[in-house]
C-alpha cells in the first residue's frame, strides 16, 4: 500500500482544513517545498497536492508551488484543485503533475472530461470521489448530487481509469478514523480499481487495516502534521 501525504495550499502556505470549511483552517508551515522535502527524505516517494485557492475560484492558482515541488523533488504529485479547462490541465502536467485528481469535473461535465482521457491518457488521471452516506458531493462539499460512489465509479473505470481516491466528507480532519466499512463495500463491487484511501486516518493500526481491505493507497494529512503518526514509523508499508 502506498502511503501518500497531502499538502493544501492556501496563500502560499501549507494548511489543514476541518471537514473541508474554509473557516477551520490551521496553518502548519509557511513553505510547502520544505515540508515536501521533508516527506521526501523520510522515504516517501508520493504527495497529494491540493490547490484549495484553486478549488474555490475554479481554477488552477498555486501552479508555482506545484512547479517548485515537482523540480526540487523526486516525488511523483498528483494535483488537485481548480482543474476546470484544457489550459488548467495543460498548466497542472506542464508545472510537473504526474496525475491530475479530478472531483466535480467527473460529475458535472463528463463530455469534457472524457476528451482529456483521451487525450492525455486516462492513466494520467485520479477520479476523487467526495462521498457522504454513499452519495458524491461536489463543489468543495456544498453541493450533494444524485449519483453513488459506486455509480461514478463503474463509469470511469469503463472509461480506462483505474485510480481512484474515496473521502468520506464525515470523516476528513477528524482525527476520527478512517471510512474502512465504505472502502470495503466498494472494492468488494469493483475488485480491479487501485482504491486510495483518503480521510480520518489516525494510526498505524488503522493504515493495516485498510491495506488489509485491499487499498491500494492512502492520503494522511492532519495525522502526520499532529504527530500522531511519526514519519518514521510509515516504512513499514513502503
Amino acid at each position: 500500500m502506498t502511503i501518500i501525504p497531502a499538502i493544501d495550499i492556501i496563500d502560499g502556505k501549507c494548511v489543514r482544513l476541518t471537514k473541508g470549511d474554509y473557516s477551520q483552517q490551521t496553518t502548519y508551515n509557511e513553505d510547502p517545498l520544505e515540508v515536501a522535502q521533508q516527506f521526501e527524505d523520510a522515504g516517501l516517494q508520493r504527495l497529494h497536492l491540493v490547490d484549495l485557492d484553486g478549488a474555490k475560484a475554479g481554477e488552477v492558482k498555486n501552479w508555482k508551488i506545484l512547479e517548485k515541488i515537482a523540480g526540487k523533488t523526486n516525488l511523483l504529485v498528483d494535483f488537485s484543485g481548480g482543474i476546470s479547462t484544457l489550459k488548467n490541465v495543460e498548466i497542472a502536467f506542464g508545472s510537473g503533475a504526474a496525475y491530475a485528481a479530478i472531483g466535480s469535473m467527473a460529475v458535472k461535465d463528463e463530455f469534457t472530461l472524457s476528451g482529456w482521457l483521451m487525450a492525455f491518457g486516462a492513466d494520467k488521471f485520479i477520479i476523487g470521489a467526495d462521498v457522504k452516506d454513499e452519495i458524491i458531493v461536489i463543489r468543495g462539499w456544498t453541493e450533494t448530487t444524485k449519483i453513488t460512489v459506486f455509480e461514478l465509479i463503474e463509469k470511469y473505470k469503463l472509461k480506462g481509469v483505474k485510480d481512484f481516491f474515496c473521502t468520506d466528507v464525515n470523516k476528513d480532519g477528524l482525527l476520527q478514523g478512517p471510512a474502512t466499512d465504505l472502502y470495503k463495500k466498494i472494492l468488494n463491487q469493483q475488485p480491479s480499481i487501485n482504491l486510495i484511501a483518503s480521510g480520518g486516518v489516525t494510526s498505524l493500526e488503522e493504515l493495516e487495516d485498510l491495506r488489509q481491505a485491499g487499498c491500494k493507497g492512502a492520503i494522511i494529512g492532519k495525522a502526520i502534521y499532529e504527530n500522531r503518526i511519526a514519519l518514521s514509523d510509515l516504512k513499514r508499508f513502503f
